[in-house]
């Protein structure tokens, strides 16, 4: 049985990799060895993702977490070397776009083990983005391409990617919302705890460091929301970072309704019962959709441009406060084309069968 190393270190990458954990248990040929790098290290950010979306426990946790983007990819590619050598995988899997990501990829390619990247190809085209370098990095290293849309393919295909190494698979994003989310159910959890059963609300969460970091930006962020919660409830489950930086920053949450980090069946609650999703995340604008959900990001760009092609989600770079609560309003309300961009929900199953091919090659 071949081995596949899989590392993962933040919230979004423990849902991805809940999916294609488990074809990988299925399939009978490939044994996966999970890795933890504690880039989310909090019970609320991490344990009961494990938990929730039923994953063994990882086999190694590095604990590494906190410190500059250099710092913590490097603690984090040192820290990986010796796994790999210890577990000789056929293959390390990685997702997404942390540094997490690249430091798993780095230590892999190093090791002259193939490089397996789900996600691959997304581009946002912003080079100040940390994400954006991972990403582009981790493309450029791996052997196997697994795009989620025909935009990352066309993004690979025009930086000269190996067509041979792409493989258009579908969004695993798309299999847990279709898999798990049923799960969640559209009552109780966390809509009890704060009293919003039955209620019409917004659903905001805020924590790319391109706003978090900028008091401008986040300032304007919050401004439009608190102005937007005298008409509406306006949720923000907190990210521990967001609300260090908030302080730190002297920006008054007063008006807005707040919270912990919740698990992922009361994230899906959350979305599937607000009217409206404000965010600064590339998973959740695709959970919007999921949803059915009109969405607003609060970024100049996005990765996920068919889905503002789309009508489903619009921009609001936050660079005024008036602009994004205009833009907030205006998507209250609205609904999108019927569109599936992001395949059948098969594509963890697509991913563990190409590799279980291309391995035993």
């Amino acid at each position: 049985m071949r081995t596949v190393l899989t590392v993962v270190g933040a919230r979004p990458q423990f849902i991805k990799a809940s999916v294609v954990s488990h074809a990988l248990a299925d399939s009978g040929v490939l044994r996966e060895v999970l890795v933890h790098t504690g880039q989310h290290f909090d019970d609320d950010m991490s344990e009961v993702f494990f938990a929730e979306l039923g994953m063994a426990p990882p086999s190694h946790r590095l604990g590494i977490h906190g410190g500059g983007h250099g710092a913590m990819t490097g603690r984090m590619l040192a820290a990986i070397e010796p796994v790999v050598l210890q577990a000789k995988p056929a293959a390390v899997l990685v997702y997404g776009d942390t540094n997490s990501t690249l430091a798993g990829a780095l230590a892999a390619v190093k090791l002259h083990v193939p490089v397996a990247h789900v996600e691959a190809g997304l581009r946002s085209f912003n080079l100040l983005m940390p994400e954006e370098v991972n990403r582009i990095l981790t493309d450029r290293i791996s052997r196997w391409l697994f795009t989620p849309t025909e935009a990352a393919r066309r993004h690979l295909l025009r930086e000269g990617a190996d067509p041979s190494s792409i493989v258009a698979v579908g969004d695993v994003m798309f299999d847990v919302a279709l898999h798990q989310g049923a799960r969640a159910g559209r009552e109780g959890g966390v809509l009890d705890v704060l009293g919003l059963a039955g209620q019409a609300f917004v659903l905001a969460t805020v924590h790319r460091a391109e706003n978090t970091d900028d008091p401008a930006r986040l300032a304007a962020i919050v401004a439009a929301l608190r102005r937007l919660a005298t008409r509406l409830p306006v949720v923000w489950p907190l990210h521990p970072r967001t609300r260090a930086l908030l302080d730190a920053h002297g920006i008054a949450l007063q008006g807005l309704m707040l919270s912990g980090p919740v698990g992922y069946l009361d994230m899906v609650r959350l979305e599937r019962n607000a009217v409206l999703i404000a965010t600064d995340s590339g998973g959740v604008q695709k959970e919007a959709f999921f949803h059915g959900v009109p969405c607003v990001t609060l970024r100049d760009e996005t990765e996920w441009e068919e889905l503002v092609a789309a009508g489903w989600n619009r921009l609001a770079p936050p660079h005024d406060a008036e602009a994004v609560h205009a833009t907030l309003l205006a998507a209250l309300g609205t609904r999108g084309a019927p569109v599936q961009p992001y395949g059948k929900g098969d594509a963890a199953r697509r991913i563990v069968e190409r590799l279980a091919r291309d391995l035993d090659a």
